[in-house]
């Protein structure tokens, strides 16, 4: 058998880091097996669709480096592969179940249905379908019709026994028929339910293996039924784990719960993603946290899925990506840099950005960051001279109250810069050690100082690396500068 997975998102909005995770665990699963990881797009639900979705949802793919071997933009030998082109099977096979007894016109309207809802709702009892139309006859549907009335397809579920299915995460699953409602098929408006969508298609694309989030769980029966129902063998169904916030609560916005484009935006990395997110459900082993690409596809399997909850720790992501940040090649690392700088500089930068400049940043600033977005206000000072310190911010606390000792301080430090050769970092921090001495104060107090004078921030990359690559004159105007600010305060 030819293992054959699908993708099926909604482009109701951009897909969340759940969504995508599916996605992960779909291509991993496919290209481990040696087999197809399809694309689908589930867009019947045509009052939700928002326009761009679908071009975010090849974007989030795309950036993570989830190609797919079939779909909408590519082909494939099942398509078409959205849903809206495919209608004319959706009717087909729900005429099937309504020739067969399986299914049943119901031309109940919205209003009698939310009557029926709040009516069982008032004694306590589970709303659901009162199955009214369920036996009407030839002549009652007849009239129904000449009313004008449209009806939806309802699956006509079976008054007794149980529905079950081996889930390849959860094991064998069973549910009560008599809990099962009779679910609509066929919407009025002549789109398809996801429960009848998603058979026909598994079904006509000889999907073998369906991996989707633990909120599927209670619909499979309802889908069991209709694979049964058409005379159909059903795939394997596997249900993955839920993801919790780092407080054990549903994961939402405020745990980061946004999508992986989001991530991208706020400098993380795609292997870093695609590492973290590998993990949240699935594990090589009881200690391996790092995984390449390679590794993932080499090692993943169906029988290492956990049904645990996994937790989506924001501060875990953030340790990873800097690791990966730590690992990448100067080159490529220069380059993401000068892309982020482009965006992320003020207006006052010099663009472009000068790339050798940002070659010998690249290396300064590799152990002090562990996202990319927080690039830009580090060294924004290596491509503007318009700072953006105030004198509070020069002061810092340890000159809070002693603006006099820090003008003498940096006055003191210009005059021992002015003459200093070579002007290397090496003897630029025996310089300021030495003065230090002098002056009485900590190194650390001096140097803080000075790094706010010279890059306009108290963090950036090494002090005396970057004074190094500032050059003498702008470091030299930026003290003089820094003085006069000062001198204000003294004032």
């Amino acid at each position: 058998m030819t293992v054959r997975v699908r993708y099926a998102p909604s482009p109701t909005g951009i897909p969340h880091v759940g969504n995508i995770r599916t996605a992960l665990y779909d291509w991993l699963f496919a290209r481990h097996e040696d087999g197809a990881f399809v694309l689908r797009i589930e867009d019947t639900d045509q009052a939700r669709l928002v326009p761009g979705a679908l071009e975010k949802i090849y974007e989030s793919l795309r950036w993570l480096g989830l190609d797919w071997d079939e779909g909408p933009d590519i082909g494939g030998p099942y398509a078409p592969y959205c849903q809206s082109e495919r209608l004319e099977r959706y009717h087909r096979y729900a005429r099937q179940a309504i020739e067969a007894s399986h299914a049943y016109e119901c031309f109940c309207s919205p209003e009698r249905l939310d009557q029926v809802r709040a009516e069982q709702q008032a004694r306590k009892q589970p709303p659901r379908y009162d199955r009214l139309c369920r036996d009407l006859s030839d002549a009652e549907r007849e009239a129904k019709r000449a009313e004008g009335v449209t009806p939806v397809v309802r699956f006509r579920t079976p008054d007794s026994g149980t529905t079950g299915y081996h889930d390849l995460v959860r094991d064998d699953v069973e549910f009560d028929n008599a809990t099962i409602d009779d679910f609509v098929m066929l919407k009025s408006d002549g789109f398809p339910t996801a429960h009848l969508a998603h058979v026909v298609d598994d079904h006509l694309m000889e999907i073998t293996h369906v991996l989707r989030g633990d909120e599927w769980v209670s619909s499979t029966p309802r889908q069991i039924l209709l694979y049964q129902a058409l005379g159909w063998t059903p795939p394997q169904f596997a249900h993955l784990s839920v993801i919790l916030g780092a407080d054990k609560s549903k994961l939402s916005k405020r745990h980061g719960a946004v999508s992986v484009l989001d991530y991208r935006d706020q400098g993380f990395l795609p292997e870093a993603m695609l590492n973290f997110l590998g993990l949240l459900g699935w594990s090589l082993d009881d200690h391996t946290v790092l995984i390449s690409r390679r590794q993932f596809v080499e090692h993943f399997s169906l029988e290492r899925l956990v049904k645990n909850p996994a937790v989506f720790d924001l501060e875990k992501l953030t340790w990873m990506n800097g690791v990966y940040l730590r690992e990448l090649p100067e080159e490529r690392l220069a380059t993401l840099i000068a892309d982020r700088l482009e965006a992320g500089l003020p207006p006052s930068a010099t663009r472009p950005v000068d790339r050798e400049t940002v070659r010998r940043l690249a290396p300064l600033v590799r152990e002090r960051i562990k996202r990319l977005d927080e690039v830009s206000g580090m060294v924004e000072g290596f491509f503007t001279d318009e700072l953006p310190y105030t004198a509070a911010g020069l002061l810092g606390k340890r000159f809070r109250d002693d603006a006099s000792g820090a003008h003498d301080a940096l006055r003191r430090a210009k005059e021992r810069l002015d003459g200093l050769a070579p002007w290397e970092h090496e003897a630029l921090e025996a310089a300021m050690r030495s003065l230090a001495d002098d002056l009485s104060l900590k190194a650390g107090d001096l140097f803080m100082l000075l790094r706010v004078a010279i890059t306009g921030r108290p963090i950036s990359p090494p002090l005396f690396e970057s004074m190094a690559l500032l050059g003498r004159q702008r470091c030299l105007r930026r003290l003089d500068e820094a003085l006069g600010r000062l001198a204000g305060v003294i004032a």
